[in-house]
């Protein structure tokens, strides 16, 4: 994001470590803070008042003016949403500063069990859709059950990348580099293993 200062203190990172552990003093966020966030699941960037205190991206003037905001500030806002919901009813934190989404999914697919109500082929259906979509609400929407499924096995990511993921989303050429990443980190390929060659005995 070129927009973006790498050393912009985000919301989740005012309470999370560089390890992931809650900073000290600090502990988790407050419940109203992440109750005003989930007022966002669904709605534009800047409709919702209870989030504006909490927006750290800066405001284009020129947008500003005709009533639009910035394609930073709208990635903002959903991954605030997708925080708090994330982080709803979890004393552990939900964002950790390394993981990048499809890591973060690919541990739901190997966590995913039917008396959790979800299985393996229906995480692989919606991670499919989620990459499949061509709209960021599209690709919001689908990703709101996967936060949502996340939060139930306690499997966290990290905020700031998946912010530059919805950033990327928005434009086609970007879109395709970050559906990339997805991939590679949902399916984490490795060689595969070549068997060990046949032992030839020895012609007396």
């Amino acid at each position: 994001m070129t927009s973006t200062n790498d050393r912009t203190v985000r919301y989740w990172t005012r309470y999370v470590a560089a390890d992931g552990t809650w900073r000290p003093k600090q502990g988790p966020p407050p419940g109203e803070d992440l109750a005003a966030f989930r007022a966002g699941l669904g709605r534009p960037a800047g409709t919702v008042p209870a989030l504006w205190p909490y927006y750290t991206s800066p405001i284009d003037d020129r947008l500003a003016r005709q009533g639009k905001v910035s394609p930073e500030l709208a990635a903002e806002h959903a991954a605030l949403a997708l925080y708090g919901l994330h982080q709803q009813s979890r004393s552990d934190p939900m964002h950790r500063p390394g993981t990048r989404l499809g890591q973060a999914l690919r541990r739901l697919h190997k966590q995913s069990e039917h008396d959790k109500g979800f299985s393996r082929e229906a995480v692989d259906r919606r991670v499919n859709a989620a990459a499949s979509a061509t709209q960021v609400p599209a690709f919001l929407t689908h990703l709101r059950g996967l936060i949502s499924q996340l939060r139930t096995v306690g499997a966290p990511l990290d905020y700031d990348r998946l912010l530059r993921d919805i950033h990327d989303w928005q434009r086609p050429d970007t879109r395709q580099l970050a559906r990339r990443r997805l991939g590679l980190d949902y399916y984490g390929w490795q060689p595969t293993p070549q068997a060990p060659a046949e032992s030839t005995p020895n012609p007396e």
